[in-house]
């Protein structure tokens, strides 16, 4: 069992999953269930997928980077950093070939509806930043803007030899992601072997300094892969149901997957493996706990808390 949540007392769910570390020099460090067991990376991929985007002639800002590495809750910066990654490559909303959609983040819908939008844009999708990038190192290519999604374009071609070879593991056959996108096999072993090389490979620095240093346009305030960031010299990102992969600069990478798709007890289980064998300050501590041991309310009140249940 990789956590479990109480309320008054009494254990009230458990939760099954996997986690990994693995050192800077891919040495695996500890493993906590099945991490061979294949499923999709989701948007664990994307720092790997913005590095493809920047080496092949994306030529993005840090904070352009941070966006393309996200899955942003649509707030206002996040909006205002995608719309200008497409301007600058002479490109438009127009262009993103992700689905139609409200903010992620609830702040951001909230904004879109008093400022009186009555249907979703393609430019709130959470994963625009990762398309405006494709979009514009396939321009600055030469390659077609029509088919970026295709599995068999040139710049997906090379996302899937780069990420196989990343964590050692064959990333086809190929299915489809929420946005659209070819979404990616991996394990929770190759996938802590993709983040502890994020950690400590100088070829991916760039993408570490710049989803460490806006941890918030990698996510939003106060999300999960957001609060690691936050807490620690790292980069963290969460994918869809029930993922994340953390890098702790030039120590270890770290995956976790919740095998019932839960966001929280990944993020849970990612953070207590962290802190398990970290000298974290006071400071570190008090930041990282609410994501190892998130509360479990009742009538307002703390009545309980997902607790990790593995060492």
């Amino acid at each position: 069992m990789l956590a479990a949540r109480t309320r008054s007392g009494v254990v009230e769910t458990r939760h099954d999953g996997a986690v990994a570390l693995v050192s800077a020099t891919g040495d695996l460090i500890y493993q906590y269930g099945d991490i061979e067991a294949e499923f999709f990376i989701r948007s664990s991929a994307k720092p790997f997928q913005a590095y493809i985007a920047q080496a092949e002639g994306a030529d993005l800002s840090p904070l352009q980077l941070a966006l393309a590495c996200a899955s942003h809750d649509g707030d206002a910066a996040h909006v205002a950093i995608v719309a200008s990654v497409l301007a600058e490559a002479g490109l438009s909303s127009d262009d993103l070939q992700c689905p139609e959609a409200w903010p992620l983040g609830r702040a951001g819908r909230d904004r879109r509806v008093r400022e009186g939008a009555t249907s979703p844009r393609r430019i709130w999708h959470n994963c625009s930043g990762k398309h405006a990038a494709w979009l514009r190192a396939s321009a600055a290519k030469g390659w077609s803007t029509e088919d970026y999604l295709d599995p068999a374009h040139p710049l997906q071609m090379r996302i899937r030899e780069f990420v196989s070879e990343l964590g050692g593991h064959a990333t086809d056959p190929v299915g489809v992601d929420g946005c659209g996108a070819p979404v990616l096999r991996t394990t929770v072993r190759a996938m802590a072997t993709m983040f502890s090389r994020l950690a400590s490979d100088p070829e991916l620095s760039e993408i570490f300094r710049a989803m460490h240093a806006y941890p918030a346009m990698v996510s939003g305030v106060g999300n999960g892969d957001t609060v690691i960031a936050t807490a620690l010299d790292a980069a963290a990102k969460r994918g869809a149901l029930g993922c994340i992969g953390v890098s702790v600069r030039n120590q270890f990478g770290v995956a976790a997957k919740s095998w019932e798709g839960s966001e929280q007890v990944a993020v849970s289980a990612a953070a207590a493996a962290i802190a398990q064998v970290s000298m974290l300050s006071g400071f570190q501590s008090e930041v990282l706990q609410p994501a190892i041991s998130p509360p479990s309310l009742g009538g307002g009140s703390v009545v309980g808390h997902l607790e990790p249940r593995f060492e």
